[in-house]
């Protein structure tokens, strides 16, 4: 029954770490849950059409020329509101949100003034502890930016304290760029706006700005994108002209994604993709756009992109009502909602992501459901390179959070493989020649006597807390290291020299003079002489450092090696780890060489073998099975470590076996990310990823090294 349970336990854990990881890998669901007529008609300015929604999907509006009104859902009944007086005189002939903050409008209109303009929704509660959302709007003074005041068609713009920044197309082909300090009366003008149309060549279909207002672009139908970066107090700089879409296909949608960094690009082929900045490009005079993803096309022009404000997804829609639900990071069409064969004339992605609503050329609103929660994960995120944003190419990151929430997670566990092999194999390194010598001398040459001192010794440094070596390592032990590590090269050398000098020089020792010591005994006349030529070493790092190093041991490493050096490194790993699975090794090692049966080994020294041919040729050959299971049960500590390698290894994620730097483990991993990952959420199922990898790494391992144990086992059973 124990064996039973054993496996059931073993079996339990695998399908609760499964059960676990499955949502992560789930398809996303999304339909149309409701359809309502807003009576709007379609207006010869359908870019001054706008809809919105709240964070609970229970409130939507319709912004349309020249009106406004809010839609309860699911019920679709109307939210009565009192018009502002501004919306009610002005001819609105251009509409859109601002970059990042959607509760923040801009209206254009036929005179060339632009209508700042806030929506927001308040969540209050009834005596009877019903929650009902409430809209709030507000109008502020308007502004002229066209200076030969011809109806504006389309416009982009940022908001915030300080004033506004913002573009505007009118009717006669004009973009005019413009900057306006807030007064107490309303707007003022900090430059006279700008004509920037003389730059472009072809038709503008399309505005974007970033949330800071320091970035802006425009498309044309010739499948250009104009691209400037702003200045305090002096026109914008052209940064460029790029091609984003084969010649005569027009750019019929851009939007920024959340945090601005990522542009996404519909033309009227129905192609949509994600464009950045390459990192070092930072000089307005050499920046330079690439594109960074290919998204699945429509089949029919794109018309509007809306960007989630949670994560790095966004929706784009066509003339024929479709829409595509993408995330960009990972490159995927998440999922695709059939129109009805009418065009998508505005859409808006709910707060939540959990959700949609988008306006139809016929007037009709719809809103949509949404069931997405784990878009970024896919097996090509986890194990595959991913161009991240900023970067120069695609690469394995681990990287959960950031310093704001628009930051891109990047959910690589490569890294963190890479990482655990990496300790696993430094720490084996020293560990394992170390305990299988101890065990073979323990076993075949030492005195009985001393070898009963010895071997509990060496097994209760099992019993210490791994805490407490990685506490050691991290703060006394790497220090050491960093300040000795001349002298340590050094030891290589004179160490075994000191040993091989002294082995010589004892057999000059008369032979009655050394049968006066104990069999087995001789080691104990190596100890002050390791010791001795290990101080010496020590006391002599500046000398090692100058002779072997020129005298700088760290830049010697980067000039010559390539090498960088780093306090808590694979090499602090190797000595802490290492003394931690030395005894597990040296005692399953040393159990199995004493198993040897002893008239075997008598029977192979009364033929003459000396006791270095018994060793070789019959006791490693009889234990080898045991051997081999040693070594896999210190492989299988070595990668479940936790304390040491979080304590002592500085934690970085990268992927370099330089084992002067340091690495993140996933059992580490775990360790730190844990407490910060909401339950359920994709960082804390990630999680169960890593721990899924390492059950499986460990399980096979052993699996392996029991299959070959027993086949060995077979292989020399005539001993």
């Amino acid at each position: 029954m124990g064996g039973i349970g054993i496996i059931l336990s073993i079996l339990g854990i695998f399908v609760f770490l499964v059960a676990q990881v499955i949502p992560l890998f789930l398809s996303p669901t999304g339909s149309l849950a409701r359809k309502i007529d807003t009576g709007a008609t379609p207006t010869s300015f359908p870019q001054a059409t706008l809809v919105g929604i709240d964070a609970r999907q229970s409130l939507s509006y319709v912004l349309t020329p020249n009106t406004i009104s809010f839609r309860q859902l699911p019920s679709g009944n109307v939210y009565p509101v009192t018009l502002p007086i501004a919306l009610e005189e002005a001819n609105i002939t251009a509409v859109t949100h601002m970059t990042g903050a959607t509760q923040w409008l801009a209206l254009g209109t036929d005179d060339g003034h632009i209508i700042p303009m806030r929506i927001r929704f308040r969540s209050v509660f009834d005596t009877a502890g019903t929650q009902e959302t409430i809209p709030q709007m507000s109008v502020e003074p308007a502004f002229a930016i066209d200076p030969t005041h011809a109806p504006i068609i389309r416009l982009a713009y940022q908001h915030d304290d300080d004033g506004i920044s913002a573009i505007a197309l009118n009717n006669q082909g004009h973009l005019w760029y413009g900057t306006f300090r807030t007064l107490d009366h309303g707007y003022e003008s900090v430059q006279p706006p700008v004509d920037l149309s003389p730059h472009i060549t072809g038709t503008i279909t399309s505005l974007v700005m970033d949330g800071s207002g320091e970035i802006f672009a425009a498309g044309t139908s010739n499948g250009e994108l104009y691209y400037w970066k702003t200045q305090y107090d002096a026109p914008p700089v052209l940064i460029g002209a790029y091609r984003v879409a084969p010649a005569g296909v027009a750019i019929t949608a851009i939007a920024y994604l959340i945090g601005d960094r990522s542009l996404i690009i519909g033309t009227a082929k129905g192609s949509v993709s994600a464009w950045a900045e390459l990192s070092g490009r930072q000089d307005p005079a050499h920046s330079r756009l690439h594109a960074i993803h290919h998204l699945a096309p429509h089949s029919t022009p794109v018309t509007v992109i809306a960007p989630s404000q949670r994560n790095k997804g966004f929706i784009t829609s066509d003339t024929t009502g479709n829409l595509h639900i993408h995330h960009a990071t990972s490159e995927q069409t998440l999922l695709r909602i059939p129109g009805n064969g009418t065009a998508i004339t505005a859409l808006m992605f709910a707060p939540k992501a959990n959700g949609a609503v988008a306006l139809a050329a016929d007037g009709n609103l719809m809103a949509y459901d949404i069931k997405n929660p784990h878009p970024e994960i896919t097996l090509g995120t986890l194990f595959g390179k991913v161009w991240y944003e900023g970067y120069d190419e695609p690469e394995f990151v681990w990287q959960s959070s950031g310093a704001t929430d628009d930051v891109e997670p990047k959910f690589s566990l490569t890294p963190i493989t890479i990482g655990t092999l990496k300790g696993t194999f430094y720490a084996l390194l020293l560990a394992v020649p170390i305990a299988l010598l101890s065990a073979i001398y323990t076993s075949m040459f030492m005195h009985p006597s001393l070898r009963a001192t010895l071997k509990p010794s060496i097994e209760t440094m099992a019993a210490l807390p791994t805490v407490v070596l990685g506490f050691l390592a991290g703060l006394w032990l790497a220090p050491l290291i960093e300040d000795m590590f001349p002298a340590l090269v050094g030891m290589l050398i004179v160490i075994p020299c000191s040993v091989l000098t002294v082995s010589l020089l004892w057999q000059l020792v008369p032979s009655p003079t050394r049968k006066r010591m104990p069999q087995g005994m001789e080691a104990l006349i190596l100890i002050p002489i390791i010791g001795g030529a290990a101080t010496l070493c020590y006391l002599n790092t500046p000398f090692f450092e100058q002779g072997l190093f020129g005298g700088d041991y760290k830049g010697w490493l980067d000039t010559s090696l390539g090498l960088s050096y780093d306090q808590r490194n694979a090499i602090i790993i190797g000595f802490a780890m290492g003394f931690a699975i030395i005894p597990i090794i040296y005692s399953i090692s040393e159990e199995a060489l004493s198993n040897v049966p002893k008239r075997l080994i008598a029977a192979s020294l009364g033929l003459g073998a000396t006791p270095w041919q018994t060793l070789t040729r019959l006791v490693l050959v009889a234990a080898a099975p045991g051997i081999f299971a040693a070594i896999m049960m210190g492989f299988g500590r070595a990668v479940g470590e936790t304390m040491i390698v979080l304590m002592a290894t500085g934690n970085t994620p990268i992927m370099d076996m330089n084992p002067f730097n340091g690495f993140r483990t996933l059992a580490a991993n775990i360790a730190v990310e844990i407490p910060e990952a909401p339950q359920g959420g994709t960082l804390y199922r990630t999680l169960f990823i890593a721990a899924l990898l390492l059950f499986i790494m460990t399980f096979v391992t052993n699996t392996i090294a029991e299959m070959i144990r027993q086949r060995l086992r077979k292989q020399y059973s005539q001993f």
